[in-house]
């Protein structure tokens, strides 16, 4: 029996499921984070400078390429490993190296990345981050130490993660060079596998939060534009009460609120749904670390939820206040068309009542004209009479006078019954 045929694309899909493996090593590592988005349309741009501007960074250090229509990508890159990765709208660039400076977080790390290199990207600095790895000390007391030391109080987000397997902590603040410190302490008995999901995960809470953060930017600037024409709908649906107002002019108006809020529904629905997508994925992601509370203090989840939380909430709000603005222009023309009906009806009826009074005044008319022309053909039929008569008139000895008298009553009487009859006969 001759085998099955495999869809086209069956291996493909199936190796999507597997082409993102997590990084795998131990404590004591450093992570250098960077995820680059281009300010305008970045879901439509052209991906191949992406791939370009990879390779010249591949070049700078002699590795091997990846193929020619990869998104993604892992290999040794000198003394360090990278992971590429291209999303929707983001590239993100992930060096790992063994080597833990003795300075924390020091922004040499970054210079992994060659200053020409970071010029001619295609893009701008949405995140970057610097990770580091190390084994965690004997007492909890040290771990606090060094939090003090590299975070700021205030913000501090810190919490045992995967069954106590390690402890990770951040303030979710950009320090004076320019990157978010996250410091990772990982218990002696964490495998390296563990510990790569645990730097992926905490490296796309960073690209996601960041990149959902630009729908609350976008916000803040249609809000102004948004209330203004929240006031001008408002005025219309009032002055549509006044019995003074024109439905052409309401109309009108209506049409302009109405083609400006469908402009910012379709300008605004990428964003929207990006943000409310962006926002699962890091919510998904902290669950994904079971954290559990370390020495008190908040955790990813709690700092999620008083910091970025209420900045989500704010892009919902406004993105149902935006459907509910373009539901009441909807609803304001459906008033206005029935309000448009009934003056129409109204003028139909007014036309309706003078063509009944033009027509009775016709039937008046007629009825005037109907009586007129019994007499006008009475006359012609008397004098008609007169001249057929006249020799019988002679022979009986009876005047011409006397002869159209007896004429005239009988011949009026039979015009008018003709006439009559005719009407009927049209009617």
């Amino acid at each position: 029996m001759a085998p099955i045929k495999d869809y086209p694309q069956r291996y493909a899909l199936t190796g999507e499921l597997h082409a993102r493996p997590f990084p795998s090593f131990k404590a004591p590592s450093k992570v250098v984070f960077l995820a680059i988005k281009q300010p305008e349309g970045a879901a439509a741009r052209d991906r191949s400078k992406d791939r370009e501007h990879l390779l010249a960074l591949l070049d700078h250090y002699g590795a091997p390429r990846p193929d020619a229509e990869a998104t993604h990508y892992y290999g040794e890159m000198g003394k360090y490993w990278l992971k590429w990765e291209q999303h929707t709208e983001l590239v993100t660039y992930t060096v790992f190296s063994q080597a833990l400076s003795e300075r924390p977080f020091d922004p040499d790390a970054f210079d992994v990345f060659p200053d020409y290199w970071l010029d001619a990207a295609p893009g701008g600095r949405i995140s970057s981050a610097l990770l580091r790895l190390m084994p965690r000390p004997e007492t909890d007391a040290e771990i606090a130490t060094h939090l003090r030391d590299w975070f700021v109080p205030e913000s501090i987000a810190v919490g045992s993660v995967l069954d106590d397997a390690a402890v990770i902590a951040t303030d979710f603040r950009i320090d004076p060079a320019g990157h978010l410190r996250v410091a990772i302490f990982a218990d002696k008995e964490t495998g390296a596998r563990r510990t790569g999901r645990i730097v992926q995960r905490l490296c796309e809470i960073e690209m996601y939060k960041s990149a959902s953060m630009l729908g609350f930017d976008m916000v803040r600037q249609i809000g102004p534009k948004l209330n203004a024409l929240d006031g001008k709908l408002t005025d219309l649906m009032a002055q549509m009460r006044g019995p003074s107002a024109l439905a052409e002019d309401t109309l009108h108006g209506l049409l302009d609120i109405s083609v400006e809020l469908e402009t910012l529904s379709v300008k605004t629905a990428f964003r929207f749904g990006a943000t409310g997508a962006y926002q699962a994925i890091v919510g998904e992601r902290i669950s994904a670390l079971r954290e559990e509370r370390f020495m008190g203090r908040q955790g990813f989840h709690e700092f999620m939820m008083r910091r970025y939380e209420p900045a989500m909430r704010t892009v919902k709000s406004t993105e149902n206040r935006l459907q509910n603005m373009s539901a009441r222009a909807i609803r304001a023309s459906e008033l206005l068309r029935t309000r448009v009906d009934v003056e129409r009806s109204a003028q139909n009826q007014k036309i309706l009542a003078s063509m009944d009074k033009r027509a009775d005044l016709q039937l008046r008319l007629q009825r005037t004209v109907e009586g007129l022309s019994v007499v006008a053909i009475s006359y012609y039929a008397v004098s008609l009479a007169g001249y057929l008569l006249y020799p019988v008139a002679e022979m009986v000895g009876v005047s011409k006078g006397v002869l159209l008298a007896v004429v005239t009553l009988p011949v009026v009487a039979a015009v008018w019954m003709m006439v009559r009859r005719l009407r009927k006969h049209l009617d």
